[in-house]
């Protein structure tokens, strides 16, 4: 396939600048950047990853936390890592499958139904199996995380079939089958960068997105939308990876620090993300009108999503999809 190019932004110009800083006092320096503001869970959870490693690893290795898309948005960063200008990142697979065609599976609609689901498909043979795929991508993937499950929301109407999302113009990640799957819901899909949401949002120039419930609320969409449905239609995955050779360079001890970690970090996220959600729901219930999507608007979505999963199939490899849809199915 032909694989996305970037030109070196000026966000990677400035990793190149904090990845030349002097050597520290730790054998091992790495830089762990990601787009997501510090009270979220996956951003309290990367800080858990930091302590957890540079403890057990008795201070060997030192973890410099880069947030809030300081470095640059998903694709940027997923550019650096692969350059090892940064050295650690957790990028949505969405993102990550402009340079992977298997992460296309991720973002299949209404594949994982809930968190046990989410749990057999992530942390089993499938998820193991996506992350050994980044390994020609010059990235070792260790463990998959996430952020809950997303949700729609526009200022157009509300949402209860496919058909109410005809003509709404929609932001969504820089993710192939994100954008399929709204155009077959009928909505004039946009990629955007996610620190651009809020003022698209706000100017009109997109109407509609989807996030999870951290996201939305970390962000303010609410402020600027009108109706949100809670259609839960793919799990908002993140691929915890690191560039290949910094992962080479440690001993297998060290290895195995980080591995631990990362898990340790992928069950805090999921802690965090339950804990938040209600919280989140109770606080934005009177700021944005919230409705279930009902079991027939969920039937007409998943019905209407069929053609999607037929389109992506040679590219994520049949065996693959066959083997995730067993394993959400339990």
């Amino acid at each position: 396939m032909t694989m996305h190019k970037f030109k070196l932004s000026a966000a990677t110009a400035m990793a190149v600048c904090f990845g030349a800083i002097g050597a520290m006092a730790a054998d091992f320096d790495f830089t762990f950047a990601h787009v997501l503001t510090e009270n979220t869970p996956n951003a309290r959870a990367a800080v858990v990853f930091k302590e957890e490693v540079e403890k057990n690893s008795d201070g060997r290795i030192q973890i410099n936390i880069r947030p809030a898309a300081q470095l640059g948005g998903d694709v940027e960063i997923i550019e650096q890592t692969q350059m090892g200008l940064v050295h650690i990142a957790i990028p949505p697979t969405g993102n990550l499958a402009n340079f992977n065609e298997k992460m296309y599976l991720m973002d299949l609609p209404f594949l994982l139904t809930d968190d046990e689901s989410m749990k057999r498909v992530l942390d089993g043979e499938v998820g193991r199996e996506l992350l050994d795929s980044l390994e020609p991508n010059n990235l070792k993937g260790i463990a998959m995380w996430g952020a809950g499950f997303r949700h729609m929301t526009n200022n157009v109407r509300p949402i209860e079939s496919p058909d109410d999302l005809k003509g709404i113009k929609m932001r969504t990640l820089q993710a192939p089958t994100i954008l399929s799957t709204y155009r077959a819901y009928g909505a004039n899909p946009t990629a955007m960068a996610y620190t651009e949401v809020y003022n698209g949002l706000q100017q009109g120039v997109v109407e509609g997105q989807e996030n999870p419930f951290a996201n939305i609320y970390s962000m303010k969409f609410y402020e600027v939308q009108k109706n949100m449905t809670l259609t839960a239609h793919t799990y908002h995955t993140y691929a915890a990876i690191m560039n290949k050779q910094a992962w080479d360079s440690l001993p297998d001890d060290l290895k195995k620090v980080v591995e631990d970690a990362m898990v340790v970090g992928r069950d805090a996220a999921r802690q965090y993300t339950l804990e938040d959600e209600a919280k989140i729901l109770e606080e934005i219930k009177g700021l944005i009108d919230i409705r279930e999507l009902s079991s027939e608007g969920r039937e007409a979505f998943i019905e209407r999503s069929k053609p999607i999963y037929e389109e992506f199939r040679p590219k994520v490899t049949p065996e693959l999809l066959d083997k995730a849809i067993a394993a959400a199915k339990g």
